[in-house]
């Protein structure tokens, strides 16, 4: 009886080892993906301005992205998004009308975790993660002595599609929502007498299309 209970878990574990090794992923698969896009960073923005009440308008803008993926399996990846863009803003329907805030750079690095349904050339993926808006190269425009932003932490919502033209290559569509806010000081003691701040929701939609490479 014992010999067969050993003989009977021996079986077992044969068993079990061999449905393990038939729906573990390849070994071979490919743990490092790399994309270049284009996107367009469509702001959904609103601002809660002090004093002269009004909201905020922030153009929509065109640049290249690029992105790094790391594979812990072929399901769960990490993906490192770098871009960097350039924005007009503007005070709209104010007390005082209409104010040209100049321009500024926005470069939010966003990482995000991702789970890739894999099974074919069509691969959907949906991700979720987090960045950190750094503005820069601020321009004031013609009103404004100054305007500072402060550093904001986000986050992010992904899903796109990756359709494999073959091992290595392939083309990419994502969409990205990040949820970004930042509160922004303007002084404008010269024109308007005042130093006005301003909590400013930014929640850009990223509408991407590129190729990437599977290494």
């Amino acid at each position: 009886m014992k010999k067969t209970g050993i003989y009977l878990f021996a079986m077992l574990l044969g068993f079990v080892g061999s449905a393990q090794a038939q729906n573990d992923p390849d070994p071979d698969f490919s743990k490092w993906q790399f994309r270049l896009r284009g996107i367009v960073v469509s702001p959904d923005e609103s601002a809660s301005i002090e004093a002269i009440g009004g909201d905020v308008d922030i153009s929509t803008a065109f640049v290249p992205e690029f992105d790094i993926t790391y594979y812990f399996t072929e399901n769960w990846s990490a993906e490192l998004i770098l871009a960097t863009a350039k924005h007009d803003v503007s005070a709209v329907n104010t007390s005082a009308g209409d104010i040209d805030l100049g321009e500024v750079w926005l470069l939010p690095p966003t990482l995000t975790g991702q789970y890739h349904f894999t099974g074919g050339d069509l691969v959907p993926y949906l991700g979720a993660g987090v960045n950190l808006t750094l503005f820069y190269g601020v321009d004031e425009g013609p009103i404004a002595d100054d305007v500072d932003y402060d550093t904001a932490l986000g986050f992010a919502l992904q899903g796109g599609l990756d359709y494999m033209l073959d091992d290595k290559w392939f083309i990419n569509l994502d969409i990205k929502k990040l949820f970004l806010s930042t509160d922004a000081t303007v002084n404008a003691t010269t024109a308007l007498g005042a130093t006005v701040g301003a909590d400013v929701d930014i929640n850009p939609w990223i509408f991407g299309f590129g190729v990437g490479v599977k290494l």
